[in-house]
């Protein structure tokens, strides 16, 4: 009986050894880049399913008074929503005024949500020390170290929300004159290790499937967008880069504009209804009465 509590402790000590031997490779020490990433994706996801065409040709100006009031530490914070807000904002063909008094138009925008949560999921035995603590109960047992996480596979999901919203009125009037609705979104960041080999990342904020420190495994990438809405404007990708000519985007280069389409002699202005056969092809559309729309 007393030699098998001498070897006990030593075969519970080459148990902790082998378990060791199992623990993969891979550990991300630090996550403060994956949550700024997190964040302004949310954002930018959020921003960029808000439509400001409607108060295109507009002068306006955005009241950030109530996204100053949103208190945060993070690198993401009311300064970059803000930003954001303004870039979408002028790709929509509104005139941004950095005076209240000069514009006919207030935006005034607000920010409900931004922030960031992580969960763990571990298909396997967790880290315990169960057997440190039965080893204490013999009094000739040295200490035994906690037996360390046995994992299959186990995946780190971390998400960024943000949730943003706008309205516009008449800086005179004071009426309503347009809304935006409630913009909420998610970006995902995703660790995953498989039996012990890992962290294979993925997510919204990633462009691909990928092992960390591999330049060969990758897997897919994510195209994300919408079709535009029915505006004679078309809608800018707010995660592109975009070039714009007089205040209007170019989004095909090679394609003439409606504005160099129009004959010199028709003596109509940017705004005005124009037939189609003036705006597109002549020869193609003449005797019909169908109009279009001048762009300013």
């Amino acid at each position: 009986m007393k030699r098998t509590r001498c070897l006990l402790p030593f075969c519970l000590i080459g148990i902790s050894v082998l378990t060791l031997c199992q623990v993969g490779c891979g550990t991300t020490r630090e996550y403060q880049a994956t949550e700024q990433l997190l964040l302004s994706d949310a954002v930018d996801r959020s921003v960029s399913t808000i439509d400001f065409r409607p108060l295109s040709g507009e002068k306006v100006y955005l009241d950030t008074a109530y996204l100053r009031s949103v208190k945060s530490d993070s690198f993401v914070n009311a300064d970059y929503v803000t930003s954001a807000l303004r870039q979408q904002i002028m790709a929509a063909g509104c005139l941004m005024q950095e005076l209240s008094k000069d514009a006919d138009i207030i935006i005034e925008p607000r920010i409900g949500t931004l922030g960031a949560d992580d969960h763990r999921v571990t298909f396997g035995v967790p880290e315990n020390n169960a057997i440190g603590s039965a080893a204490t109960l013999l009094s000739s047992a040295p200490a035994i170290p906690n037996v360390p996480e046995i994992a299959f596979a186990r995946r780190d999901a971390r998400e960024g929300a943000a949730k943003i919203a706008a309205f516009a009125y008449d800086r005179e009037t004071r009426l309503a004159v347009w809304q935006s609705g409630v913009s909420q979104s998610r970006s995902t960041a995703r660790d995953t290790w498989v039996m012990g080999v890992g962290p294979f990342q993925a997510g919204s904020i990633r462009d691909e499937t990928r092992l960390v420190g591999s330049k060969y495994l990758k897997f897919g990438q994510h195209h994300t967008g919408s079709p535009p809405k029915t505006f004679d404007r078309p809608q800018v990708d707010y995660t592109a880069e975009t070039r714009f000519d007089s205040g209007w985007p170019i989004l095909n280069p090679n394609e003439p504009s409606i504005n160099d389409s129009l004959l010199p002699e028709s003596g109509l202005l940017p705004g005005d209804r124009v037939p189609t056969m003036i705006a597109t092809q002549p020869e193609a559309t003449a005797g019909k009465e169908e109009s279009g729309t001048i762009v300013r």
